[in-house]
């Protein structure tokens, strides 16, 4: 009886956490969309040119959420330990360090944004809006390198309904900006793709700050230097031991991500377009997958941190079928009203035939996403990160890569060919990592014993 109330209290806490964590990664994908759905009433070109950079952007902000993704497991384990002295250590040297890797990277971004671009193979027709639009959110990126450790902080305390009130807040202020800025609205200059960059660039910032100041008030109201002296080298070596694993798989997908996006570059501007409106698309798909995992994953890292294994198993496996079971469904639903939804966007016909049949292949690949996202995300909330970075290496290049290139190119099946390949790869990943969650050895990497 006393462990089925304790199931019931833990599914009501999921649902609790799962609700704002969905709204706010919602508006999250939706401030990179807007400039995608503004961008198309100006621009294929325009679209097909951003969507690169993004693609690059993205990869950047991996980097960040290297420190962030450790913190985050980390604070939840000793949430659930009690232990706040080393929570505090752990936040504070998570937002020390990301503040210079952060202002490092955005120098980099400023200068060196074109030979990153000639790098990633975007042509010379979309160099100048791709260029302009890198500068700009390149040049400020280091503000989203703060904004992900104070939300990473927050989520791991169970305060998910601040970052996503604060991402509400920055939709809206982008979609106005983007309005004014891109079409030239209310006597402000139109600027096209350059005030897209604008908008979303300052709408991080300001995010930043509306976070930082959330977080002194409701969560860590100071960091005494007491605890920091001398630093505190045994937490930096555990975010290590959780970031670089966990940095080091999404760093992988995202250059194979990048890779495979400059071969659809070689295919032509068109497939590169579709390809940006179809991550824009089905991104919203698995949108409820990430929420319940990442508001699942901070249940299990607190399960973790009381030694409550069988809890936290029982509780994985729950929230894991719910998220197959809806992802699945909206999968399915896009691929029936896919042409309808690619003809709003553009009225080009090879990329709303393009695009179309690339969600009708998406729906057998979001059953493996499913499982890699689970899989990969909980395996790291209990300390599990090194196995899912070996297993994403070996097949992200192989099959996601090299299988889909093939596919693709030589044997020309161009766009629609390669997504044939990224479900190979998820699909594969998918089963042999949740074939690591079963076999319950996660159940000895926990931190809290050694924080003791």
């Amino acid at each position: 009886m006393k462990s089925q109330k304790s199931q019931k209290s833990l599914k009501g806490q999921l649902k609790v956490l799962t609700v704002p964590v969905f709204i706010e990664i919602a508006l999250v994908m939706l401030l990179g969309a807007v400039d995608t759905v503004m961008l198309s009433r100006y621009s294929d070109n325009s679209v097909a040119a951003v969507g690169l950079d993004n693609q690059l952007m993205s990869l950047i902000f991996l980097v960040y959420q290297f420190f962030s993704m450790g913190a985050a497991i980390l604070c939840a384990q000793y949430i659930g330990a009690n232990l706040q002295k080393r929570l505090v250590q752990v936040v504070g040297v998570a937002l020390l360090v990301n503040f210079f890797l952060g202002l490092s990277v955005s120098i980099l971004l400023y200068f060196f944004a074109p030979q990153m671009l000639q790098l990633m193979g975007l042509r010379q027709e979309l160099m100048g809006d791709g260029l302009v639009y890198l500068k700009i959110t390149g040049a400020l990126s280091f503000f989203q390198a703060l904004s992900l450790t104070f939300s990473a902080s927050l989520r791991s305390a169970g305060k998910v309904v601040y970052p996503m009130t604060v991402t509400g807040i920055v939709n809206i202020l982008n979609i106005f900006g983007n309005y004014v800025l891109i079409f030239g609205k209310w006597g402000f200059p139109q600027l096209g793709v350059e005030g897209a960059a604008i908008s979303t660039a300052i709408s991080r910032a300001i995010a930043t700050l509306l976070l930082a100041t959330i977080h002194f008030r409701v969560h860590i109201p100071k960091f005494p230097f007491s605890y920091f002296r001398p630093f505190p080298w045994s937490e930096f070596k555990n975010l290590l031991h959780i970031g670089v694993p966990a940095m080091s798989e999404e760093l992988s997908y995202g250059l194979s991500q990048v890779a495979i996006t400059y071969f659809i570059n070689k295919i032509g501007n068109e497939a590169l377009a579709a390809r940006t409106y179809c991550v824009n698309i089905i991104m919203f798909v698995y949108l409820f997958c990430v929420s319940i995992t990442q508001a699942g994953d901070i249940l299990v890292g607190h399960l973790v941190g009381q030694l409550r294994h069988r809890a936290a198993f029982v509780l994985g496996n729950y929230f894991y079928h719910l998220a197959l079971v809806v992802t699945l469904s909206a999968s399915a639903i896009m691929a029936i009203f896919g042409k309808p939804l690619f003809s709003m966007l553009t009225n080009n016909p090879d990329i709303i035939s393009m695009g179309f049949w690339v969600l009708v292949v998406d729906l057998f690949l979001e059953y493996g996403r499913v499982s890699n996202i689970f899989a990969c995300g909980t395996l790291r909330a209990t300390g599990d990160a090194v196995y899912p970075v070996i297993i994403g290496i070996i097949f992200q290049w192989s099959i996601a890569v090299g299988v889909s290139y093939v596919i693709g190119i030589p044997m020309g099946f161009g766009l629609i060919g390669m997504w044939v390949g990224f479900a190979l790869d998820e699909n594969i990943r998918g089963i042999i990592l949740k074939r690591r969650w079963r076999s319950l050895k996660w159940t000895t990497k926990g931190f809290v014993k050694s924080a003791a």
